[in-house]
């Protein structure tokens, strides 16, 4: 005879995922790879975008503007003016 009956082989994994054999251990790896995957690239992606330059010069703008203001604060001129150019520098069409 054949002697020792050989154990049936293993069934097939029909949802296997390519971590292992076994089902169990293979969704357990695959939920694993899964979490550890999803971590890291939080992780990664809020170091990244923290650790951005200066967007839209947004911060340059915000000290430029503070050094501004104490400058006019300092010669006691006012913060804002209506006039963009000076207006002895332009030379203006007559009033109509």
């Amino acid at each position: 005879g054949q002697g020792a009956q050989q154990d049936p082989p293993p069934p097939q994994n029909p949802d296997y995922h390519g971590f292992s054999a076994d089902p169990e251990a293979d969704v357990l790896n695959m939920r694993a790879a899964f979490v550890a995957g999803v971590s890291i690239a939080l992780v990664l992606g809020s170091v990244f975008v923290h650790y951005l330059p200066d967007y839209g010069l947004q911060q340059w703008a915000r000290r430029e503007a503070e050094i501004q203001v104490r400058e006019r604060e300092r010669r006691g001129l006012p913060l804002l003016t209506s006039d963009y150019y000076k207006r002895e520098r332009l030379t203006l069409p007559p009033p109509e």
